[in-house]
């Protein structure tokens, strides 16, 4: 009888298969180019997904490996791809992919202790508080999944600083109506996360928007007396650094000044345009991101690490603690570097107790690319955006909604004879973005401004080049003069 159970792989099993699924990456990504950038699950596909019953018995992993190619590789979202311009989805770095599997083989829980993951992401956190220029005394941050789960913590905290007890008395003994303030323009996870925090949906304000679809400050601050006169409680501002639909960034200064003015809570969801305070063009809007009491970013989006990976900061550490900590003593710990539980825990930053190795691809990452690398691949994005406005603009037959906001572009199809019939542009340009994207070619989204219908396209591909811009920019015009309503 052997010792051994059937299921420990040795080393040789481990390289031999390691290696094909090195290949089959290689394979993967190296290919994208020449493979349509989407294209549907067939309907046998999803119809074997819903219908297979879970196996009985185990399966060996050659034919396994086949049959994710088969089955699942072949079918991607499409966000590797160079022409994929769709929601703010990055390829993911090369080095990041090699680092989730180098994770995955270690398998911590990084909830806390005194092992390398916990100073690994204690690294990440303070290095990204450096790229942003948050202040490092006294605040803390932690990897999340998302920044929908960023956004959740710092409102968290904003609640629990701001409405003192609730914690212990629940939204429903608070005296006054707690109100939250938000763009018309804001990410949905904002409201989202507000809603499950008992804000309740009467008492999330949404700010109107300029003509550039910012935040608009006069409104802002006007709608905030307001609540005080009416007895209210102003508890938190969250503000937008690049909102997905066009990129807009919220006048951030004037922001975090109203709500010093008034004593709010400053959130920043800066889950796409954080980074770009790299860029030349955008420190300056940027700047104020150091001082938000709050902060949600993705590293999953414009710094290519793959999914998932999002970053919550905390100006007031020592809140988001209380915010959440509840633990036994016995895991209670204030910082031993030379016994086992190590530093204070991120579980009590912060909903996980049992917490992935999400630092090692972002670790790997930002040490692979370092802060010349990100500027650069950031500054490329927005070049490769002026270009899609500048071919928009030169076009007899395209309309630019608005300047470019970050790297994202949205604009449509708008010939002469029906630039004044709002219904038929919005039809046409409906059927051109259900034409491209099942086309295979290109990848484009869409967006609502002022309630017509435009065609968005995000650039956040260090694979893109000029001549895909080129390139998608042409089919569009061709798609659309062969469409019914095409001229």
């Amino acid at each position: 009888m052997h010792d051994r159970s059937k299921w420990v792989w040795t080393d040789e099993e481990i390289r031999r298969v390691g290696y094909r699924v090195v290949d089959m990456i290689a394979d993967y990504v190296g290919g994208l180019p020449e493979r349509p950038v989407f294209r549907p699950c067939p309907e046998d596909l999803i119809a074997r997904f819903a219908e297979r019953p879970l196996p009985e018995s185990g399966q060996d992993t050659d034919s396994l490996l086949e049959e994710f190619v088969d089955d699942v590789l072949s079918h991607p979202f499409g966000n590797g791809h160079p022409r994929f311009f769709g929601w703010v989805n990055s390829p993911p770095a090369i080095i990041g992919v090699f680092a989730e599997m180098l994770a995955a083989a270690m398998n911590p829980s990084v909830a806390g202790g005194n092992h390398a993951a916990v100073y690994v992401e204690h690294q990440v956190v303070r290095w990204m508080k450096e790229l942003i220029g948050f202040p490092a005394a006294g605040s803390m941050g932690l990897l999340v999944s998302g920044s929908s789960m960023a956004s959740l913590t710092g409102l968290a905290v904003a609640r629990h600083v701001k409405l003192p007890g609730v914690r212990q008395l629940g939204m429903q003994e608070v005296s006054q109506h707690a109100v939250a303030y938000v763009s018309a323009e804001g990410h949905s996870c904002l409201r989202k996360a507000l809603e499950l925090l008992g804000f309740g949906s009467d008492n999330i304000r949404q700010i109107p928007v300029d003509d550039r679809l910012r935040m608009r400050i006069d409104e802002l601050d006007r709608v905030i007396q307001q609540d005080r006169q009416y007895g209210h409680l102003p508890v938190v501002v969250a503000a937008s650094a690049g909102t997905a639909g066009t990129g807009a960034i919220d006048p951030l200064r004037g922001i975090r000044d109203i709500c010093a003015h008034h004593g709010v809570w400053f959130h920043v969801d800066a889950a796409y345009g954080g980074p770009a305070i790299l860029s030349d063009r955008y420190r300056d809007q940027l700047a104020a991101l150091r001082d938000a009491d709050s902060l949600a970013l993705d590293l999953h989006k414009w710094m290519s690490v793959p999914v998932e990976a999002g970053l919550a900061l905390v100006k007031d550490g020592a809140a988001m603690r209380d915010a959440f900590s509840l633990v036994p003593p016995y895991i209670r710990t204030e910082g031993n570097s030379a016994g086992v539980m190590g530093l204070p825990w991120f579980s009590e930053y912060g909903m996980q107790q049992t917490r992935g190795f999400r630092a090692l691809k972002a670790w790997m990452c930002l040490k692979y690319f370092g802060r010349d690398g990100y500027r650069e691949q950031i500054e490329r994005d927005l070049t490769l955006a002026e270009q899609l406005a500048g071919r928009v603009r030169q076009s007899a037959s395209l309309e630019l909604a608005l300047e470019p906001g970050l790297s994202i572009v949205c604009f449509r199809y708008a010939p002469p004879e029906l630039k004044d019939d709002a219904v038929a542009l919005n039809h046409v340009n409906q059927q051109l973005l259900e034409t491209v994207q099942l086309g295979g070619t290109a990848f484009l989204t869409s967006t609502l401004i002022n309630g017509a219908f435009w065609l968005r396209a995000c650039i956040i591909n260090h694979r893109t080049t000029a001549a895909d811009i080129d390139l998608l920019v042409d089919h569009i015009v061709q798609i659309a003069h062969s469409l019914p309503t095409g001229t």
